[in-house]
């Protein structure tokens, strides 16, 4: 049965639930809200609260769109900018100190919350035996442009505002976690694509320094971090979106003050609606590229995260990193955001040698036809630069690599195979809901389901060691002995019905790709 119970944290009192066999709590603030003069400002320190705080029900969602190129799956939650919530979900009862499972939700920068699927985190915790910790953070124009060339003495603008507010949540489970049971010196911080590149990009971080103690990328566009020559560029074109939008007006006619104040007054549904038609023309007027994303500031983000990792200068932490088998299926329609158009595959092309352009296309037959079209795209962003990151951290810390291959008989018919995302239902446990049963209508839903079990096991393993290899997996089957990655022979573990490890899988594809897009 229900019952609701109270935890002290550095900030006051908080009530939340215990059912199914967890213990939760919801919408804790770990920052101010970014309101008013806080708009466009890295997140401060939480004000403490008074008596006891309810904290059974989510906070409200970031600032985002319900109807563009993006839909944010909590479509019935609150929206609003005071939105810097965290939840987090324990098992029922209290023992030694448990590793702490922080994660970041994907949505390219401009949806999605910790709402999502309210019990996301329930099966990992209650199997797995870990504190799970899920946030919000600010999205779209709100966390991911650049308006710094419109800030003044008066009207201070700050960018890598989403970035800075996953760096305040965990210097609050830091701060807090212990009064829930976590261990603050085994922190595992983990997402999944926008949240991937969080999670790589802050590996990069020097404030995030000692704040988490392994990390895993799921489907992490790694290289979509940009240098203030083009962010400025889509900040430029949002302000001329919302310029036109609001006031009917035009950027050339209004001034780098007067688009400053635009920005910080602006309704944040006019904010939302221009991210939204950003997003839609800038994958053709900068093809390749991902408009709302980290920027290289030379101060809280240093330089470009992949230099970084060459150089060993990432957090020397332990790495699992990894994508799905064809990463690029699931982006048509809305979502056709990344280089599958051939007006877009002919301008990456042209940046490149003839001899390098031939090599590719071998790799995708019949290119640019929709199927290797999708497969060119998604490796361009997800596979490529996740193989550049894991052999460079390879070389200062232990980097586990992995593929996810496992698709249900429909998804497969469907033309998506293991499919951007698709690996997120195994993990979290999502088949139980009416996307996650139709997705095995026609069979493969015992191997799914066994896959997913697999999976938290490894991740759990790696957030209770460091490690994923040896004992430890208690009764589980057909777990593998995964290796540790390095350049030489580049084992990678294949998440399949039957997992298995692969020596440089794809290995045509890889060198096709190192002389394709040298720079990376």
């Amino acid at each position: 049965m229900p019952g609701a119970l109270d935890v002290t944290t550095a900030q006051g009192v908080a009530r939340g639930i215990r059912e199914h066999g967890v213990e939760t709590w919801r919408g804790l603030p770990y920052a101010r809200p970014p309101v008013g003069e806080l708009r466009f400002r890295a997140p401060r320190a939480p004000e403490p609260w008074f008596g006891v705080r309810d904290a059974r029900g989510f906070g409200a969602v970031a600032p985002q769109s319900r109807e563009g190129n993006f839909i944010g799956a909590a479509k019935n939650a609150a929206m609003g900018e005071d939105c810097l919530t965290l939840n987090v979900v324990r098992p029922v009862g209290r023992g030694p100190l448990l590793p702490v499972m922080v994660f970041i939700h994907g949505g390219a920068y401009s949806v999605g919350s910790s709402a999502e699927v309210p019990h996301n985190g329930d099966t990992l915790v209650r199997q797995g035996n870990v504190v799970y910790v899920s946030f919000n953070y600010r999205l779209g124009a709100l966390g991911f442009l650049d308006f710094t060339e419109y800030s003044t003495p008066e009207r201070t603008i700050e960018n890598n505002l989403g970035l800075k507010d996953c760096v305040a949540l965990l210097e609050w489970v830091a701060a807090n976690i212990r009064a829930f049971g976590g261990d603050p010196d085994r922190v595992t911080l983990f997402g999944e694509s926008a949240g991937a590149n969080a999670v790589t990009t802050l590996m990069t971080v020097p404030r995030a320094s000692g704040l988490f103690a392994r990390a895993i990328a799921q489907s992490s566009p790694t290289n979509a971090v940009y240098p203030p020559s083009q962010t400025r560029l889509w900040a430029s074109e949002f302000v001329e979106l919302l310029s036109a939008r609001v006031a009917n007006d035009s950027v050339e006619n209004t001034s780098a003050e007067d688009a400053g104040e635009l920005l910080v007054t602006a309704d944040w549904r006019d904010l939302v609606r221009a991210t939204d038609a950003l997003t839609t023309t800038a994958p053709d007027l900068h093809p390749g590229t991902i408009a709302l994303c980290p920027v290289i500031d030379g101060d809280f983000l240093p330089e470009r995260p992949l230099d970084a990792f060459k150089a060993g200068r990432a957090h020397p932490v332990p790495l699992i990193i990894g994508t799905n088998d064809r990463e690029g299926s699931l982006f048509s329609g809305r979502l056709d955001i990344l280089a599958t158009t051939p007006k877009r595959i002919r301008a990456i092309f042209a940046n490149t040698k003839k001899k390098a352009r031939k090599a590719i296309k071998a790799e995708y037959p019949g290119l640019p036809v929709r199927r290797a079209a999708a497969d060119f795209g998604g490796d361009f962003a997800f596979w490529y630069p996740t193989v550049k990151v894991a052999e460079r951290h390879a070389r200062y810390a232990p980097v586990y690599f992995y593929r996810f291959d496992v698709a249900p008989r429909l998804v497969r018919l469907a033309g998506f195979d293991a499919t951007h995302g698709l690996e997120l239902f195994a993990l979290f446990d999502r088949m139980g809901g009416v996307f996650g049963r139709t997705m095995t209508l026609l069979g493969g839903r015992r191997s799914f389901l066994a896959a997913g079990a697999r999976m938290r096991a490894y991740w759990v393993r790696f957030a209770y060691t460091g490690s994923v290899s040896g004992s430890g997996f208690g009764a589980m089957t057909n777990v593998v002995e995964w290796p540790r990655y390095d350049e030489e022979s580049r084992r990678t573990l294949v998440i399949d019905a039957v997992d298995r490890v692969e020596l440089d899988p794809r290995a045509s594809r890889r060198v096709a790709w190192q002389a394709f897009v040298p720079h990376v």
